[in-house]
């Protein structure tokens, strides 16, 4: 798949609506929604825990991303980051609510193995099968986010939309 044609799906992946919201762990707080203006839910799975602050290092990215005009992003404000271990009770409810999901890959010698067991895991429980790659934003496409997303795709059929330059 080419640049051009993860962009496109992208947009319209994260232009979708939201479904109805789900129990949710710890989400980071939404600044100055727009009144009137629903927040996009994204579910993260692979972070290291399910803390405000984890979910915060995602918002973190949106905003990075939307400052570099990532017009997806609209208002960073606006969403709603929600981390869940990919173990949790809930993630067959809220394959069924949410539609915007995401993969946390670190950017240290271990990212690439976390990342692939999540997905497995993933797979494993019948999970998404399109998640948004989170990840720092000095991390190149070049290798490890190349190499998972065509690990994703060839061996678990799971499009990995990575957006490192």
């Amino acid at each position: 798949m080419n640049a051009v044609d993860q962009a496109a799906g992208l947009r319209q992946w994260a232009g979708t609506q939201c479904a109805p919201e789900a129990p949710r762990a710890h989400a980071a707080p939404s600044r100055g929604t727009h009144a009137g203006a629903p927040p996009r839910t994204l579910v993260v799975v692979g972070l290291p825990g399910a803390s405000p602050d984890q979910a915060r290092r995602v918002v973190t990215l949106l905003e990075h991303w939307a400052a570099r005009g990532q017009r997806w992003v609209s208002d960073p404000a606006r969403w709603r980051v929600v981390p869940l271990a990919v173990t949790s009770p809930h993630l067959p409810a809220l394959l069924d609510q949410q539609s915007r999901w995401a993969l946390w890959v670190g950017s240290d010698p271990e990212a690439f193995r976390r990342a692939f067991a999540v997905l497995r895991r993933l797979h494993e429980r019948q999970g998404p099968r399109r998640l948004l790659a989170v990840h720092a934003p000095e991390l190149p496409r070049q290798g490890l986010l190349n190499n998972l997303r065509q690990a994703a795709w060839g061996c678990l059929g799971i499009d990995l939309l990575v957006m490192a330059p």
